[in-house]
């Protein structure tokens, strides 16, 4: 299998099937495209050639493509049931798949204002943005609650217990959480330093911050010294 991805730094949706695979231990190819959304950028021609959407990441298994983090997500559960990435039980399945959707279509506030950038440290517009965009603070809020409750019932380090879809779903959220410095309760905190500590996310993040590829349409906030 092959993985398209875009830039580590800044690219959360590749984030999200790579660490899962990385983490699991299915094996795949990673492709790596510098993220560039004009027509005839090198960026778009290769992603033609493989899937109509034009976007990252997408997942190609012996030359059939499939896009969307959720589809990809699903087809790797059904492609290795003995690995276990959605919980066994019914409940707590459907829930897990709760938690994907809406993080897939909502938090749209902590999303815009807070884009990934590993390699970033930006506290200072953290705080700002927690002062001055009520809609942040809500999401952030939201996902505090989520987490804390699932931690409480799953009774184990990751949202169900053991690492699986959701937490790798949610890992670009941690990164937001680092890189501006978000106010969260201990226990979040806590969980945050677990994904890390995971040894695929180790390895995303250094990869990351060695990129040294400024992308001015991912750096709201900063300009190329």
């Amino acid at each position: 299998m092959q993985l398209y991805i875009g830039n580590k730094n800044y690219s959360s949706w590749s984030l999200r099937p790579w660490l899962l695979m990385r983490q699991t231990g299915i094996a795949f190819d990673e492709v790596r495209l510098q993220l560039n959304f004009e027509g005839g950028s090198h960026f778009k021609q290769a992603l033609a050639k493989v899937a109509p959407t034009g976007k990252v990441p997408v997942l190609v298994d012996d030359g059939f493509a499939v896009w969307d983090t959720l589809a990809i997500a699903e087809y790797l559960a059904e492609k290795f049931p003995a690995l276990a990435l959605w919980p066994a039980d019914p409940k707590a399945r459907a829930r897990a798949r709760s938690l994907c959707a809406e993080m897939h279509s909502g938090f749209t506030a902590l999303r815009s204002h807070c884009p990934m950038n590993i390699e970033a440290e930006l506290p200072e517009v953290g705080a700002r943005l927690m002062n001055e965009v009520p809609a942040v603070g809500q999401d952030l809020a939201r996902i505090v609650q989520m987490w804390h409750q699932q931690l409480g019932e799953g009774g184990g380090a990751f949202l169900f217990g053991s690492f699986g879809i959701a937490d790798a779903y949610y890992a670009p959220v941690c990164t937001r959480i680092k890189t501006y410095a978000l106010p969260v309760p201990a226990d979040i905190g806590a969980y945050v330093e677990r994904i890390y500590a995971l040894p695929a996310m180790q390895q995303w993040v250094e990869q990351a911050r060695a990129e040294h590829d400024f992308l001015p349409f991912d750096e709201p906030y900063r300009s190329q010294a």
